[in-house]
């Protein structure tokens, strides 16, 4: 990278952090990266396609996509998971289309 590139760089890097605070930029191999905690998504495939084994534990995740293409029943299946293990997690219900006896069906 050239002397040009790198200072127009660092100028907008240390805007962001002015603006959004020490830590809002993150640089690869700043630091030593911790292996996230994670809940299975009940599919090995979907696990393996997230890089890291499923959905992490303790962050907002929102599941996205068409209409009955399986986004409450993944839903539920990782929150069945969690519960399995202890953990509580939240359904924000944007599509008002919970099913009680379904979730339950599925183990939540």
């Amino acid at each position: 990278m050239d002397d040009n590139k790198r200072r127009a760089l660092s100028a907008a890097l240390g805007q962001i952090e002015k603006q959004f605070g020490k830590g809002a930029v993150m640089r690869m191999g700043d630091r030593p990266s911790d292996a996230a905690d994670v809940i299975s998504t009940g599919s090995l495939g979907l696990d393996l396609a997230l890089g890291i084994g499923g959905l992490p534990k303790g962050r907002v995740v929102e599941i996205y996509g068409p209409e009955s293409s399986g986004k409450t029943t993944l839903t539920l299946q990782v929150i069945a998971n969690c519960q399995r293990n202890g953990g509580t997690a939240a359904f924000v219900d944007a599509e008002h289309a919970l099913d009680p006896t379904y979730a339950e069906k599925l183990g939540v």
